[in-house]
């Protein structure tokens, strides 16, 4: 039996493949080892009784959470407990926006803010930002943005994400842990990227959460390449008075006349230099060999 199918969960080398008739475990050939990669959740693939034998082109891939073919990034981000990360959550969005998945922040614990600064720097630089509370009052909104895509919720441990899930979809059952006082910080309670389907099409993809992000453990990024992953900084990249712009400190930079006109946040700016600055220490030859 010849079939495609969409991978929905990895796990040890077994693989569940969603078929048009049924979910079918599956093992990989040993030639994908051969080659260096591996069959991820949100593959396309081609089976043959109970094997992959192909994988079809990826729209793209993220290493961390393991996943491919991802539409829509969901953000999901504590207003306390742990307070947001701004800097983490901006290496994120450029992973995203270079990967060509589009961020959306989910604001949870909306009812403990004490203000709106975190909520107006990302809904002035253009993300959609949906703020929830105790319960799950935006829950259509939040459906909306997901209809017909394949969605993945990312986010620090401890921020909500599988609580937020089960609200969303009860059905799901995800696994949730308690917020540890001592450390402020939840334990990881996800183990792998399981994808589910959601009502009025697509699929959600529950993910393990991150303390930390290395950008270069996703995919180097050149410093060249970077200022386009901020979309707030794309209507001034071509006003700079010098076409190699970085757009950290030099005279004429139109990115930095915006940010003194208050249309570009400072905090968004002070993200993009420490990513330029690390974008600097990575060897021309590993961002090559990580590209292939």
């Amino acid at each position: 039996m010849t079939a495609e199918g969409l991978i929905i969960k990895a796990i040890s080398g077994a693989f569940y493949v969603q078929t048009p008739d049924a979910i079918l475990p599956c093992k990989a050939r040993g030639i994908f080892r051969k080659r260096g990669i591996a069959p991820v959740a949100g593959d396309r693939v081609r089976i043959e009784d109970d094997n992959i034998v192909e994988i079809l082109p990826r729209k793209n891939e993220l290493v961390r959470p393991k996943a491919a073919n991802i539409d829509l990034a969901l953000m999901t981000v504590s207003t306390v407990r742990p307070v947001p990360n701004t800097y983490v959550l901006d290496k994120l969005i450029t992973v995203c926006e270079f990967k060509q998945i589009e961020p959306v922040i989910i604001l949870t614990k909306t009812d403990l803010k004490t203000d709106d600064t975190f909520t107006d720097i990302y809904q002035n630089a253009g993300f959609t930002v949906i703020q929830t509370g105790k319960g799950i009052e935006n829950r259509e909104e939040i459906l909306a943005v997901m209809k017909g895509k394949t969605s993945i919720f990312i986010g620090n441990t401890g921020v909500g994400k599988s609580t937020l899930l089960n609200r969303l979809f009860p059905d799901l059952g995800l696994r949730t842990a308690a917020i540890s006082d001592k450390l402020g910080r939840g334990r990881h309670t996800t183990r792998q990227v399981e994808l589910y389907p959601v009502p009025g099409g697509g699929y959600v993809a529950d993910s393990p959460g991150f303390s930390s992000v290395e950008l270069e453990a996703y995919e180097p990024i050149r410093k060249e390449e970077l200022a386009g992953c901020f979309r707030e900084f794309r209507p001034y990249l071509d006003g700079c008075q010098f076409a190699d712009c970085s757009h950290r400190k030099e005279k004429g930079c139109a990115v930095l006349k915006a940010i003194d006109d208050g249309k570009i946040s400072l905090s968004r700016h002070e993200s993009y230099v420490m990513l330029y600055e690390e974008a600097m220490q990575i060897p021309d030859w590993q961002r090559e060999d990580n590209r292939k």
